[in-house]
């Protein structure tokens, strides 16, 4: 991408890059803990429901009083954009409706977005990136984490003339944890809700992590930003190491998992009896190609490529993912170059609010995370064939009927207000971008 370069010639020109932040939580301190080392960079304001605490996770990522004294900090996003005269918006709240509002209140003022807000994406982001193309703005995922990774991989692989097998992401799993809720959270990860508490981890943010709502909607962000298609019937989660990759994540007829080539899995570092798998990928990303001839194949194995027993599918993988640490290169190529670092394309992919346990008609749902449901992937005409509430409009909305455990919740059976400007929206995207069923 060569993006340092560019930035050098603006340190020199003493022409920085201007961001504005929203939500200054664990991804948001992570890419504030890497602007005072990186040149031309500067953060022109700081929009989170409490300023005061975004002032304090500046100072304690190590900004210095006269830095924080030149940012500003605010509660409100809206006034903060439409005032902000900045390069970049970086939406990283993590709340799929107020992330729709900054969006396109961005693209609206002509400035470029990067949307760490993958609940935002999955939910309209299809109708969000059509928007900012027309506007003449960068509509971007957000470098360092999975998603756009994992889409760099793919794009990697088709640009060497590759096919592009598999793709996506490893994470801690267990057929249970979809029943998990923020009480029960903490026992997965080994620690006590006090120990999370004093480190400033959200149960029920870190509760989307472990119940598989987190995976599923970063797979339908790959899917939607490359076009490779979700399992049917949701994700799998085949345990694999990095070793294993190419070896299980290929077609069914082949002996491995996949319904069909071109796909989107996450691969778990448990066995499904709780061990763990060797050279796991919990915090890592990859992607599976198949080599196109003999003399390719014969390449993958005179060069060491991780294949399968047959040589002819090998696989590619990132060990880690720095998340807001790795945020700048997603500003810098939106600022500098133009180009987002991966952005959705289609409406492939659909994340669907599925019971957690029996539900009675009359409780409210808690959306992602919560104690009544978790997101589950669905193919996007599967999902409107069902009509499926996305789990990103799952949260505060009363049920008008029963759901049995493991069931998708369906639009007809929550008490939906359709005048709320994010259900208009993600209406809007449906009818604009409806696959073929």
């Amino acid at each position: 991408m060569f993006v340092y370069q560019e930035l050098a010639a603006r340190a020199a020109a003493d022409e920085p890059v201007t961001v504005g932040l929203i939500g200054a939580g664990k991804f948001g301190s992570m890419f504030l803990s890497q602007v005072p080392s990186t040149p031309a960079l500067s953060v022109a304001f700081i929009a989170d429901l409490d300023p005061a605490l975004a002032r304090e996770a500046c100072r304690t990522v190590g900004w210095t009083d006269e830095r924080i004294a030149a940012t500003r900090f605010h509660d409100d996003a809206i006034t903060m954009i439409r005032g902000g005269n900045v390069d970049v918006v970086i939406e990283a709240t993590g709340n799929p409706v107020a992330g729709i509002a900054h969006a396109r209140e961005a693209i609206r003022n002509g400035l470029n977005i990067v949307m760490v807000n993958v609940e935002a994406d999955a939910l309209a982001g299809p109708l969000l990136a059509d928007e900012a193309r027309r506007a003449g703005v960068v509509y971007s995922m957000a470098y360092g984490d999975q998603p756009a990774l994992t889409c760099e991989l793919v794009e990697w692989a088709r640009a060497s003339g590759f096919d592009v097998v598999a793709a996506g992401k490893g994470t801690k799993y267990l057929p249970e944890y979809h029943t998990a809720t923020p009480d029960t959270v903490w026992n997965h990860y080994g620690l006590t809700p006090e120990h999370a508490a004093s480190a400033g981890m959200n149960s029920q943010m870190f509760n989307s992590f472990l119940d598989g709502t987190k995976s599923a909607l970063e797979m339908a962000a790959i899917a939607n930003g490359t076009g490779l298609k979700p399992p049917l019937n949701g994700l799998q989660f085949p345990p694999a190491g990095m070793d294993d990759l190419a070896q299980v994540l290929r077609p069914e007829s082949e002996s491995g998992v996949l319904a069909h080539k071109g796909q989107v899995e996450v691969v778990s570092s448990l066995r499904r009896d709780g061990s763990p798998v060797p050279r796991d990928l919990r915090w890592g990303v990859y992607v599976v190609v198949e080599a196109p001839n003999d003399y390719t194949a014969d390449c993958f194995r005179q060069y060491g490529m991780n294949t399968d027993a047959t040589g002819r599918y090998a696989a590619m993988y990132k060990p880690f993912h720095l998340i807001g640490l790795e945020l700048n290169i997603s500003i810098l190529s939106a600022a500098l170059l133009n180009k987002p670092t991966g952005m959705t394309l289609g409406f492939v992919a659909d994340v669907v609010a599925t019971a957690k346990r029996d539900l009675k008609a009359g409780e409210i749902l808690d959306g992602e995370g919560g104690y009544t449901v978790w997101g589950k992937l669905y193919p996007a005409a599967k999902s409107l064939q069902l009509g499926g509430l996305p789990i990103g409009l799952a949260h505060d909305v009363t049920l008008r009927t029963d759901i049995g455990m493991n069931q998708p919740v369906r639009w007809q059976d929550v008490d939906m207000d359709e005048t709320l400007d994010a259900v208009t929206f993600r209406r809007q995207m449906e009818q604009k971008f409806a696959p073929p069923s």
